[in-house]
């Protein structure tokens, strides 16, 4: 008879393979901002990480989709799906502030700031694909909740726009200001000083946004 082991074999998403999942992507973030994309390899992130490079691939494939991974991360961290939820009880300028506040907080992060100046190298140099591998990750996910959520306030009656796309364009345009400049240009002030402006540029732009789209 055979005999019946007294611990069950370890399957994949183990503690131990998750403690190396997030080893790896804290690696490539860190790489990836520091040396952009062209300039960060495989191997470089397996060491950084303190782990083998076929422990990377097997994880992630290739750079292409751990980079994905690593905005994807990144993206959720600071703008999780919940930051576009719509209550139609409560009051669209509030919910459009907290939206606003959100993004001009991530756009203004010094880590977002290292990432934007790392993909310019990149285009510099002739390599677009993590310019374009951001953009599918960050802005047009975002772009698509903040859609979501601007049909929903139009269908409850909250507000009146006829193009929902070109009004989420508006909206984000409004509340970044020339904040993300300044910051890409290294022109920052004291953080309180910058802390209170993201806030009075989020709220300026909701105000300005409503204007144009509350239902009269």
């Amino acid at each position: 008879m055979n005999s019946i082991p007294l611990t069950k074999p370890h399957g994949p998403g183990r503690p131990k393979d998750m403690e190396k999942r997030a080893a790896i992507l804290d690696a490539a973030k860190a790489l990836f901002i520091r040396n952009a994309f062209a300039g960060t390899s495989m191997d470089a992130i397996a060491a950084e990480a303190g782990v083998s490079k076929l422990t990377v691939y097997s994880h992630f494939g290739d750079k292409d989709n751990l980079f994905r991974e690593v905005i994807r991360a990144r993206v959720q961290d600071l703008l999780p799906e919940e930051t576009y939820s719509f209550d139609p009880q409560a009051d669209i300028g509030d919910t459009l502030h907290r939206i606003a506040q959100a993004h001009a907080n991530l756009d203004c992060d010094p880590e977002t700031v290292g990432t934007f100046r790392a993909i310019l190298s990149d285009c510099r140099q002739g390599n677009p694909r993590y310019g374009k591998l951001m953009w599918e990750e960050g802005p047009m996910r975002s772009r698509a909740l903040l859609e979501r959520l601007m049909q929903q306030a139009v269908d409850a009656g909250k507000l009146d726009i006829d193009d929902v796309p070109r009004a989420a364009i508006q909206f984000t345009s409004l509340i970044k200001g020339e904040m993300v400049m300044r910051r890409m240009f290294g022109c920052v002030e004291c953080v309180q000083t910058y802390a209170r402006e993201i806030e009075e540029n989020a709220r300026a732009g909701v105000v300005m946004f409503l204007r144009a789209y509350v239902p009269r």
